[in-house]
């Protein structure tokens, strides 16, 4: 007996809606990265055992700033030296906010070679004035002229915990 099968034709793979997708999707998803991109700050995190090792091969004479962020000043300093200047921050703060950015313009005037600081910040510092300490510290606007002319201060941040205070 002969057995018979139906020939059925062949299913086709029907792809458009998924090509569909893709088109929609691929320009959303690159056009995306490239804004979250732009929006990272680089930052250099210590490592626990290269404190000591940093300490052993300081240059004399050069800078190591540190900028402290307190709840009530910013304490700008060298790490070997000390303390350069404390700028207190009462009330809304853009007299301090100046402060620091003149004082920072003025040590970058004197050390013009270095383009490294570290920025140490109580554990209850609010966000936005972290942000706005690594503003100050990475670069100022000044008006010359006509002309709005950014310079750079010190690009590459380091963050840590500030220290203790010592007094009352």
């Amino acid at each position: 007996m002969r057995v018979r099968r139906l020939r059925k034709p062949v299913a086709h793979l029907e792809i458009t809606a998924f090509i569909n997708l893709i088109v929609v999707l691929v320009p959303f998803l690159l056009s995306t990265a490239v804004f979250t991109h732009l929006a990272v700050l680089d930052l250099k995190l210590p490592a626990a055992e290269a404190a000591a090792d940093a300490l052993a091969h300081i240059e004399p004479g050069k800078l190591q700033l540190e900028l402290v962020l307190r709840r009530d000043a910013y304490e700008v300093g060298d790490r070997i030296g000390g303390l350069i200047e404390r700028i207190p921050r009462a009330g809304e703060g853009r007299q301090a906010q100046s402060a620091l950015t003149a004082l920072l313009v003025q040590i970058k005037a004197r050390y013009p070679q270095v383009t490294t600081a570290s920025l140490l910040a109580e554990p209850e510092t609010p966000y936005d004035d972290l942000v706005q300490a690594m503003d100050a510290l990475r670069a100022t606007v000044s008006a010359r002229g006509a002309q709005v002319v950014r310079s750079e201060l010190f690009p590459q941040i380091a963050i840590g915990d500030a220290p203790q205070r010592r007094g009352p």
